[in-house]
């Protein structure tokens, strides 16, 4: 079992920055592939990004890659998604999500899900 808590969301401006925290408890962090979602208003739920368990592959949607970079700190637990260059587009919920499984950018491919956090970009 693994229980995930995000924070770092917030309001910002168009073309700033924010990273996003994920916390894990639970036993074996390092040996989970961990991810991010997203869900705006009124639309699907989306893969952000995803990074394996020894941090030497990272996967990002088209929307953000080049813009989000996402890593991982094994010792505390911790997985972060440093977003810059935001837009309104980017605006959401953002999720955390955990799986033993390799990383998979359908819903249905994480077992583990945080409760999500907000992030509002406004123009």
């Amino acid at each position: 079992q693994v229980q995930l808590v995000e924070s770092g969301g917030g309001l910002v401006q168009a073309g700033a920055s924010l990273r996003l925290s994920c916390a894990a408890s639970g036993r074996s962090f390092s040996t989970y592939y961990m991810g991010w979602f997203r869900q705006a208003p009124g639309k699907e739920r989306e893969f952000v990004a995803a990074i394996t368990w020894n941090t030497v592959n990272t996967f990002y949607s088209t929307s953000v890659e080049g813009r989000f970079s996402i890593s991982r700190d094994n010792a505390k637990n911790t997985v972060y998604l440093q977003m810059n260059s935001l837009k309104p587009e980017d605006t959401a919920v953002y999720y955390c999500v955990a799986d033993r499984s390799w990383p998979s950018t359908a819903v249905t491919g994480w077992t583990y899900w945080g409760q999500g956090t907000q992030v509002t970009v406004s123009s």
